[in-house]
C-alpha cells in the first residue's frame, strides 16, 4: 500500500477544485494532478479530462485508467450522487464519503438527526412538510426566523431573516418541489466560524478554523452568498476552538455514523455559530468550503496529499497532525453581474496575469472559460484572488491590491473581507438585512 499519493485525480470545476490543486501540486510526493473536468485555472497546474462529475461509473473508469493512486471529489452533489462509492469500488483510494455519509448534507433533517443522536450542540429545528407546519414552527421559534431547504441548494437555501413574508415565500418555494421539506431553526447569535475536519472514519484532524462571509453586500446585508471572501486565522476565536470541536462535535458525529453502519471518510465542514452559551453548529457540510478553504490550504504546511490519502485508506493516525504556517491568509471573491439571483457569461476579464505576479497572490479560478484567446465569465462567483501576508491586514492589503487589477463587465465584490471589527460580527444579526 503506498502511503504517499504520485499521482492524484480532483473531482470538479470551482475556486475549491483549484485550490486543491495548487496545494496538490506543492506536495512534493505528488508528481501527477489530474482533475475532471477542471476550469481554466485548474489546467495551469493539472491535466484536464473532459469527464461529468457527476457520472460515477465515467469517473471511476478515468480514474482507473489514469492509474491514479488518489481521488479527491471537491462539490457535494457527487457526493450525494454516489461517486466516491463507485471509485471506491474499483479499488481506488478516495477522499470523500459514501452516498449514505453524504447524507449528512444532503438532507438537513438527516444532519439534525445525527446530531441529536450524537448530543452535538446545535440550534433547536423542526422538520416541516406543510405550510402549517412552517407557520407552527415560526410561531415556536420566534425571530430571526431561520428557515432551510432539505436539500441540495448550492449554499443558497438558507433564508434567515425578520421578515414573516420572507421566511413563508423560502419554505413555500422549497415545498413545492417534490418530495421538499423544510428544516425551520432557533436564530444562533454569534460570529459564524468554519472548522474543517479531515475524517478516516474513526480518527479526525482539524484545519485551522476560518471565516467565510456569506452575504453579498458589506456589512452582511443582502441575499445569501455560496461565500464572498474569507480569511485566516481568527485573532478573536478561543485559541482550542478546533480541540474543542474534535471533542464535542466531530468525534461524536464519527461515532453516531459508525454505529449507523455509514462510517464518514472525508472532509467534515463544520459550520459553527460561536454563541454565548458556547460554540454550537448551525450546519455540516461533507467536503472543503469554498471560499472558506481556500486561505486555510494557502497556510497548511502539511503535504495535503500525504494526509488526504491517510484518511482515505484508514490510517489517519498514523500521520502527523497538519501543521500550519504562520502568517494569514485572505481570499477575496470576484462575482459576475447580477449574482447570487443570476450571473452574466460571456463577460471578457482582464488583469488577471497582473494579479498572479504579485507577491503572495494566487488567483484562483471558480467560474471562468476560454473563448478563442479571452479569459471569458462563466459563472455567479468567477475568482477568488487569495493572499498570505505577515498578519491579517497585511494579506488582506495584499489582496485587495491585486483585486483592484482585475476588471470585468458588472463585477462585483465586498469591500471589507477580514476587515475588523466587520469580520467578527458577520453572521451575528439580521436586524438590517
Amino acid at each position: 500500500m503506498r502511503t504517499t499519493p504520485r499521482s492524484v485525480l480532483v473531482i470538479g470545476t470551482g475556486g475549491r477544485e483549484h485550490a486543491l490543486a495548487i496545494a496538490l501540486s506543492q506536495d512534493p510526493s505528488v508528481t501527477e494532478v489530474h482533475a475532471a473536468p477542471g476550469n481554466p485555472g485548474i489546467a495551469a497546474v493539472a491535466t484536464l479530462h473532459d469527464v461529468d462529475p457527476m457520472s460515477a461509473p465515467a469517473v471511476a473508469d478515468l480514474a482507473a485508467s489514469l492509474g491514479v493512486d488518489l481521488v479527491v471529489v471537491g462539490p457535494e452533489a457527487p457526493l450525494v450522487a454516489g461517486v466516491a462509492d463507485a471509485v471506491r469500488e474499483r479499488g481506488i483510494a478516495v477522499f470523500g464519503p459514501s452516498r449514505a455519509a453524504a447524507r449528512l448534507e444532503g438532507s438537513k433533517a438527516f444532519s439534525k438527526g445525527v446530531m441529536e443522536a450524537a448530543g452535538v450542540p446545535t440550534a433547536g429545528a423542526r422538520t416541516c412538510g406543510t405550510a402549517a407546519e412552517v407557520e407552527a414552527a415560526l410561531d415556536a421559534f420566534g425571530a430571526p426566523y431561520v428557515v432551510k431547504d432539505d436539500a441540495l441548494a448550492a449554499g443558497k437555501g438558507v433564508v434567515v431573516t425578520r421578515d414573516r413574508a420572507e421566511a413563508l415565500a423560502h419554505a413555500a418555494l422549497c415545498l413545492s418541489r417534490e418530495g421538499g421539506r423544510v428544516v425551520v431553526e432557533e436564530f444562533l447569535d454569534g460570529p459564524e466560524v468554519s472548522v474543517f475536519a479531515v475524517c478516516d472514519g474513526t480518527t479526525a484532524y482539524a484545519l485551522q478554523p476560518a471565516q467565510d462571509f456569506k452575504r453579498i453586500f458589506d456589512g452582511g446585508r443582502g441575499p445569501n452568498t455560496g461565500g464572498m471572501g474569507s480569511y485566516t486565522p481568527l485573532a478573536w476565536a478561543q485559541d482550542d476552538l478546533a480541540d474543542v470541536v474534535l471533542d464535542r462535535v466531530v468525534r461524536p458525529t464519527l461515532a453516531e455514523m459508525g454505529r449507523r453502519g455509514t462510517p464518514f471518510v472525508g472532509c467534515l465542514y463544520v459550520g459553527l455559530a460561536l454563541t454565548a452559551a458556547g460554540p454550537r453548529v448551525i450546519e455540516f457540510n461533507v467536503r472543503f468550503g469554498d471560499p472558506d478553504v481556500q486561505p486555510v490550504l494557502a497556510v497548511l504546511a502539511s503535504p495535503l496529499g500525504e494526509l488526504l490519502l491517510a484518511a482515505a485508506q484508514g490510517r489517519l493516525a498514523d500521520v502527523p497532525a497538519p501543521a500550519f504556517r504562520g502568517g494569514a491568509a485572505v481570499s477575496v471573491v470576484l462575482a459576475s453581474a447580477g449574482y447570487p439571483e443570476s450571473s452574466s457569461k460571456g463577460d471578457v476579464i482582464a488583469g488577471v496575469g497582473d494579479a498572479a505576479a504579485c507577491e503572495g497572490v494566487d488567483v484562483v479560478h471558480a467560474g471562468t472559460a476560454v473563448d478563442g484567446d479571452r479569459l471569458v465569465t462563466a459563472g455567479g462567483r468567477v475568482l477568488a484572488v487569495r493572499a498570505v501576508g505577515a498578519d491579517v491586514p497585511d494579506a488582506r492589503a495584499r489582496a485587495y491590491a491585486a483585486a483592484d487589477l482585475i476588471t470585468f463587465p458588472g463585477l462585483q465584490r465586498r469591500s471589507d473581507i477580514a476587515a475588523e471589527p466587520l469580520g467578527v460580527v458577520e453572521g451575528a444579526s439580521v436586524a438590517d438585512r
